[in-house]
């Protein structure tokens, strides 16, 4: 948090310097207004006009000053959500696969959103609002002291006893700030799982359910911020706002005792109470903002800071394997459930692998243990002699490519979720479009290439997904693919012109999971492993 703020201040300097001859001006101007009144007392006509004038002059550019600070804390305040989220982005990036995969997608997104908007309320807004205070308070001491001395004093010692009072709260503040994180996260989940499931519920004549959903989803947002913001209001208009009050009467009487006894112009009395309550009103607001303050920690706790920028490429790669890729007693487990136990394979380079088995028995697991993403686990993976776990993932997926059985597609073009952005030859493209039997898909489409492909891919069928995903993974030119279940949405036609594709690259490592091969199939690859489930005596073991 405090690295952050410090960010902040240095984005707000730019404002910080308006608002010091803004709020100096504002002082100037309650001095002006006592020599303003002290002219009408001594019946200087002339003196009480050219006052006036001066009042107004003060007025209308510390008007100009207030816009040109809002202009500049709105775009501070702009910079500063763009670096957090850039920094909750490099967070994940920094995650580990079973880390990441650990929590809902709905948390992230919570994070992104509401996360970013509570930090904007309770932090930026605040800060905005805190160095504001801090220099009217400053200016108003100064201008006080130009009075009298002991107005300095009494003014000194109001605002010490209040800003000590948010201490008592501070502790509390955070912990709310954190429960209200973990519950809007939560909700925000919620939310996005009854969205997804709109149609079933439709479907099943279950509208009730969603409504209701969605309100108890509302609640659980609404009802921490609720008890956040009354208790933060209640600490600051109940026990800060009586202690303020109280403290401000008692200076009011220092003003009027020193009035009338001819130590400071009886017009005094007209200003003197403006700069004093300006200092005990600045402070109390410097107490609640503090308040404020605590309660955004439990956002900034989310985010890791990365000195070293974010790379999503490793910077020393990894040789392309020569020989083989070895598995020796290989053994895996989630949580306390075996999946894998003591298993040993080899796959040579150019080989053309499938994996069998039923359902349950670890052959989508032994794919994510070969690209790096489950790093706990027994025995060995070494790709030509050197373990695996010598390297980190970015590393080895340096050379793989992954088709996994769920395929993603963002909502742009085909185009670009075949080349994820980066610059392929037109002969690379048609290569990859003709061995994943897509050019035959985008032949019907008006815009070719160009074609949205929806939200999650909404636009294409299951079969055109899986041909997109499978020109993708060929596209990069990965010397390893990894192939979770790829073609199982494809037609028999078309399943048999990517797989025949596949097996015919003499330059490609093929590791294919697949439930059923026939017999003609099983023959064409270099080695089938059948995968079996673990045996119950070795699950209870």
């Amino acid at each position: 948090m405090t690295y952050y703020l410090k960010k902040f201040w240095k984005q707000n300097l730019v404002v910080l310097l308006i608002q010091i001859v803004m709020y100096g001006l504002i002082s100037w101007q309650s001095l002006v207004q006592i020599q303003m009144f002290q002219a009408i007392f001594d019946w200087n006509t002339h003196r009480f006009l050219m006052i006036v004038a001066l009042n107004t002059g003060i007025w209308l550019t510390a008007s100009v000053l207030e816009i040109l600070c809002e202009k500049s804390a709105s775009h501070a305040i702009l910079v500063m959500n763009n670096q957090v989220r850039r920094d909750m982005a490099a967070t994940l990036l920094h995650k580990t696969h079973q880390d990441y995969h650990a929590q809902e997608s709905g948390e992230y997104l919570s994070w992104l959103t509401t996360g970013v908007e509570r930090i904007e309320d309770s932090a930026w807004n605040s800060f905005v609002c805190l160095t504001a205070y801090v220099t009217r308070v400053i200016t108003s001491l100064v201008a006080l002291a130009t009075l009298h001395w002991s107005l300095l004093l009494a003014s000194v010692a109001v605002g010490l006893i209040l800003l000590a009072l948010p201490q008592l709260f501070q502790k509390r503040m955070e912990r709310l700030g954190e429960v209200c994180a973990q519950e809007q996260a939560a909700a925000t989940g919620k939310l996005k799982e009854l969205l997804g499931g709109f149609d079933v519920l439709c479907f099943f004549g279950r509208k009730d359910r969603f409504l209701r959903g969605i309100e108890q989803a509302s609640d659980q947002i609404e009802e921490p911020k609720y008890r956040q913001a009354y208790i933060q209001r209640a600490v600051s208009a109940g026990v800060i706002g009586n202690v303020q009050t109280l403290l401000t009467a008692g200076t009011t009487v220092l003003v009027a005792i020193l009035s009338l006894k001819g130590i400071i112009i009886q017009a005094a009395l007209t200003g003197t109470g403006n700069l004093c309550s300006y200092v005990s009103s600045g402070i109390k607001e410097i107490a609640a903002l503090r308040l404020g303050l605590a309660s955004s920690k439990a956002y900034f706790d989310r985010i890791t800071v990365h000195d070293d920028g974010v790379n999503c490429q490793s910077k020393t790669g990894i040789d392309p394997v020569q020989n083989t890729i070895a598995v020796e007693n290989l053994s895996f487990k989630y949580g306390e459930k075996p999946i894998l136990q003591n298993l040993s394979f080899q796959f040579q380079k150019g080989g053309k692998f499938a994996l069998t088995g039923p359902s349950g028995c670890g052959k989508s697991t032994l794919l994510k243990l070969l690209l790096g993403w489950l790093p706990d686990y027994g025995g060995a993976i070494r790709f030509d002699g050197k373990d695996a776990k010598d390297f980190t993932p970015e590393q080895l997926q340096q050379q793989m490519s992954y088709i996994e059985q769920n395929v993603f597609l963002f909502n742009s073009t085909i185009r670009d979720n075949i080349t994820l952005g980066e610059t392929f030859t037109d002969e690379q493209m048609e290569k990859a479009l003709r061995d994943s039997a897509l050019a035959g898909d985008l032949a019907s489409m008006p815009d070719g290439l160009d074609t949205i492909v929806g939200e999650e891919g909404g636009n294409l069928s299951g079969g055109q997904k899986q041909r997109v995903a499978i020109a993708r993974a060929l596209i990069h030119d990965r010397s390893i693919l990894l192939v979770d279940e790829g073609t199982s949405a494809l037609d028999q036609k078309n399943a048999d012109i990517v797989e025949k594709s596949l097996l015919a690259n003499p330059d490609l490592t093929l590791i294919l999971v697949s439930h059923h091969l026939t017999p003609e199939r099983k023959g064409q690859f270099t080695q089938v492993y059948d995968l079996q489930p673990v045996a119950p005596h070795l699950q209870s073991a």
